[in-house]
């Protein structure tokens, strides 16, 4: 296998939380900590696979968890963070990705953007974390007293580290073997100790971890507090007309003297609708992702794109609210494909046909639409995304 698998550490019991079932289990809203947490990474586009590290006598409250989702088999971990990590990244040998996240399981609210800026920096460092500028000024106790101000500590420099934090495989994997009977206080001091280069991205304040009571107090009031935000992009496309007997138009092949010419399967309407949701994350375009000067998109379906950008759209935490397309041309005929349409576009992006609208009309015999020399589209998309 290649690309990314995100390690959980759902192994501890979190006692200072005050209750008797491990922490990671207990509810969050209408589902668990560990839920959430591990959702985070399901639902990214560039995490391959999933993967929890329990405790040995668990496995049956982190089956009732993470009921319906799809994951690698959950593994036992060990008496320690570390240890749970190493045994963690050994189940992995078989699998053997070219990245791993490890991730702890009391982070319920990573987002999308923190994953994504981990697992960019690691094409340049062998290890990333995200982690948060300190801001406030520090103190040292005095020795002995543990009360009275010794010094005050320059906070320059200073970061307060989250995760996931990223590595490269293999050499996570070795620098764990190595430290294997050392204490050490998360994955980025086991990579800094074997010599690895351990880059800094900027994390998130929700990106907290829930120890006490206080902070599971404080991760509910962030779930009901955090409101939605409602995102909309536009998307044009034009194709021209070329030699074939038949358009592909949303997925739907029509039966016509004339075939649209491109780079891909040239469907004007769901290239349209891939650049509005695009548009509405502030992806880009649809060449940023599909350059057309790339060969391996020549003749592609262009499901393969849409897909994609609805991928990113849930990768954000976000969902489809609405699609609106209008087909502008003189020929074919779209009403009675329509429905069809519809119902494909709606399959390909996994919503309901009722979020999908389709519109046909001509330019009165005005412009190159008019004049039958090709066929242009118009598109609104609607998101919700994470406040």
């Amino acid at each position: 296998m290649t690309g990314c698998v995100a390690l959980i550490l759902a192994g501890g019991r979190g006692t200072r939380v005050g209750a008797e079932l491990a922490k990671q289990y207990l509810a969050l809203g209408d589902t668990t900590i560990l839920r959430h947490a591990v959702s985070n990474f399901v639902d990214h586009p560039d995490v391959d696979g999933v993967r929890v590290v329990i405790g040995a006598a668990d496995r049956e409250d982190c089956d009732r968890a993470l009921a319906g989702l799809d994951l690698l088999d959950p593994v036992a971990g060990g008496g320690t963070r570390q240890a749970s990590a190493r045994l963690g990244l050994e189940s992995l040998v078989p699998v053997d990705p070219d990245t791993v996240l490890i991730h702890d399981a009391a982070r319920p609210f990573v987002d999308a953007e923190t994953i994504s800026r981990t697992l960019a920096a690691l094409d340049a460092h062998p290890g990333a974390l995200p982690a948060i500028p300190v801001s406030d000024t520090l103190k040292r106790a005095r020795r002995g007293t543990g009360t009275l101000v010794g010094e005050t500590v320059g906070r320059a420099g200073l970061w307060r580290a989250q995760t996931p934090q990223g590595f490269r495989f293999r050499e996570i994997l070795a620098a764990h073997r190595a430290a294997a009977r050392l204490a050490l206080t998360d994955d980025a001091a086991v990579a800094e100790r074997a010599g690895l280069e351990v880059a800094l991205v900027p994390g998130g304040d929700a990106n907290f971890k829930v120890t006490t009571e206080q902070d599971l107090e404080r991760a509910r009031r962030w779930l009901a507090g955090n409101p939605s935000e409602i995102r909309t992009g536009t998307g044009f496309d034009v194709h021209k007309f070329g030699d074939g007997t038949a358009v592909t138009l949303c997925g739907v092949e029509i039966p016509h003297d004339r075939a649209l010419t491109g780079h891909s399967d040239a469907d004007v309407g769901m290239h349209a609708l891939t650049d509005a949701l695009l548009g509405a994350i502030s992806e880009g375009d649809i060449g940023r992702h599909f350059p057309p000067s790339d060969p391996r998109w020549r003749g592609e379906a262009s499901a393969t794109f849409l897909r994609r950008a609805a991928e990113l759209v849930r990768g954000r935490g976000g969902s489809i609210v609405n699609l609106d397309l209008t087909l502008i041309c003189e020929t074919p005929k779209i009403a009675p494909h329509r429905d069809a349409m519809v119902g494909r576009i709606a399959a390909v992006l996994e919503v309901e046909p009722g979020r999908v609208s389709i519109k046909a009309t001509t330019t009165e015999g005005l412009g190159f639409a008019g004049r039958g020399e090709g066929i242009a589209a118009q598109a609104v998309a609607t998101v919700r995304l994470p406040a």
